[in-house]
């Protein structure tokens, strides 16, 4: 018996479609009913008081629900509201000036950090992104060897977006730190579905989202930064929230809190910081390891089904190397995902990876079977032209 299936009823969505694509936006828990209502009330009821009533500390006090799942402590996570802005924040920390202004990075990256990084020549950064042979991973010895002397920033995915590879972080991260150069870690993909422990692999910065397999909806991304990193950096993206006396409405400079307030700006993001709760408080229960141990049946099934039918999985076979996502090229994928999508199969379609398959602790295994059913009786009866043909007429 599958004890994880406990959890299915708290998610309303799974009583009327196949949810498949927890990679892209997981489930949203029938709780956050009831904590939107409470942050209602509380603007409704208390007004301008409410603030005073936990709201300034969420930034902080709700990544204390995030810290377990990546191995973090208490206090030591910030929230913003997206992935690129982290980056941001970490990039301000620092000064892109010769010889030390080099940015490692992989053309498989997710692209908004390509695109952020890249802008950062206008800063003096020097770009190096490293190119991969085919789409599912890249060659580490390369990566490796990029990150030299002059190295100051190598972001780089524990789990790349189209394939689902799971990186050698702790090769990257040693490298990186024998040379004086800092990681940052994007575990968007990896956290929820792989055991993560941010400070063990003693990484310099580590971030992420909740919206997907953390079941936290969009507007929340995380941000780790090494204690001892912590007090000595000095972001230039601040604001008033990360000054010691905010309310004191000083002027001039900031005076900096050397806590994770330090990497905060401008006013929390308080309704999607109510949204986020009930996901991490169901992932904190439910548990990495028991999630992991079923992904990885969930995810090999899809493999085998995926390739007993000829098609191409763009995702390593190997479980040490595969996260929770399974990519698979079929014939005419992005129609074949449109028709899915129609038939309330929610999948993704992505370039170089074709439909993505990404089922999580709350699925029935028998729906990995299912999708790939489903994909087949779509391809055999040319269900997938339909869709061919409103991409011709658009």
């Amino acid at each position: 018996m599958d004890e994880l299936l406990k959890w299915r009823a708290e998610f309303p969505i799974l009583e009327r479609t196949t949810y498949m694509i927890s990679n892209s936006l997981g489930a949203m828990p029938r709780g956050v009913y009831d904590t939107m209502r409470a942050y209602a009330d509380s603007w409704a009821e208390r007004g301008v008081r409410a603030w005073e009533e936990g709201w300034w500390e969420m930034a902080v006090s709700v990544g204390d629900k995030i810290a377990p799942l990546i191995g973090a402590e208490p206090g030591e996570i910030s929230l913003h509201q997206n992935v690129t802005l982290t980056q941001a924040v970490i990039s301000s920390c620092f000064d892109f000036q010769e010889p030390r202004n080099k940015v490692v990075m992989v053309d498989l990256e997710f692209p908004s950090i390509q695109y952020f990084y890249h802008e950062q020549r206008r800063r003096g950064a020097c770009v190096e992104v490293v190119p991969a042979a085919d789409a599912i991973r890249f060659d580490l010895e390369k990566l490796l060897a990029a990150i030299d002397e002059n190295t100051l920033l190598v972001p780089i995915s524990l789990v790349l977006f189209r394939s689902s590879y799971i990186v050698n972080a702790r090769a990257i991260i040693e490298r990186a730190h024998r040379v004086g150069a800092h990681v940052i870690l994007d575990a968007f993909q990896a956290a929820g579905t792989i055991p993560l422990n941010v400070r063990s692999l003693g990484v310099d910065f580590a971030v992420g989202g909740v919206l997907k397999w953390l079941c936290g909806g969009p507007g929340v991304a995380y941000l780790y930064v090494r204690e001892d990193l912590r007090a000595k950096l000095r972001p230039s993206l601040t604001g008033w929230i990360a000054h010691r006396r905010p309310f004191a409405f000083e002027t001039g400079a900031i005076d900096a809190r050397e806590d994770s307030f330090r990497y905060l700006n401008g006013t929390p993001h308080i309704p999607a910081l109510f949204a986020c709760q009930p996901g991490l408080e169901i992932l904190n229960q439910v548990g990495i390891h028991a999630i992991r141990e079923k992904s990885i049946r969930m995810t090999a099934r899809l493999i085998e089904g995926a390739k007993s039918r000829g098609w191409t999985v763009n995702t390593p076979e190997n479980p040490a190397e595969r996260a929770g996502t399974v990519s698979v090229e079929c014939p005419h994928a992005y129609e074949v995902c449109q028709e899915l999508l129609a038939r309330e199969i929610l999948v993704d379609y992505r370039p170089k990876a074709g439909v993505r398959v990404s089922p999580h602790f709350y699925n029935r295994e028998e729906e990995c079977e299912f999708t790939l059913a489903q994909m087949e009786e779509i391809l055999k009866t040319d269900a997938w032209e339909k869709h061919a043909a409103a991409v011709t007429h658009a």
